[in-house]
């Protein structure tokens, strides 16, 4: 994913939290008030903080986007993110040129100009996260340790980001 430079703190500490991440499962709500995740691959995060993705402009997804989760799950690093916010649509072939990775043609064969291909415009509001140690090694004798003394021992920081 490309970052671009975050000017607030929090926005800055979220792209170096998620910059490794080739996929993240986005979960909406859907018409029957079920939840429903789908794998997705970002690949921005412009300087106002907000995650592009490509889309298909007939996804459910896309008639679902007042209210979403965004996760990133960290192994091997053991980095664990999860982002509310809210999502738009966005129709611009420019930037869908710019954008164009050739990890998406496998869903629009056709390029940036595929016909259904639109931006999901993924606007953070909260962010929560959980940076545990980073060896796997670490982390087991780090639970070991908690389960033993029955309180989290060396798991790692967890924070919420509130300013984004």
């Amino acid at each position: 994913m490309k970052l671009h430079t975050q000017h607030m703190a929090e926005r800055h500490q979220l792209g170096e939290l998620i910059a490794d991440f080739d996929l993240a499962m986005l979960t909406f709500i859907d018409h029957q008030g079920l939840l429903i995740s789908q794998p997705m691959g970002p690949i921005e995060m412009d300087a106002q903080g907000v995650i592009w993705f490509f889309t298909d402009r007939t996804s459910e997804k896309v008639a679902h986007l007042d209210t979403l989760n965004l996760a990133f799950s960290g192994e091997p690093n053991g980095v664990y993110v999860s982002l509310s916010g809210h999502g738009e649509i966005e129709v611009n072939p420019d930037r869908q040129q710019a954008l164009w990775t050739p990890f998406a043609k496998p869903w629009f064969p056709e390029g940036p100009t595929s016909p259904n291909l639109c931006l999901l415009k993924f606007i953070p509001h909260l962010a929560e996260y959980w940076d545990a140690p980073h060896s796997k090694v670490v982390r087991l004798f780090a639970m070991v340790a908690s389960i033993a003394a029955a309180t989290p021992i060396g798991l790692g920081e967890h924070a919420r980001l509130n300013h984004l």
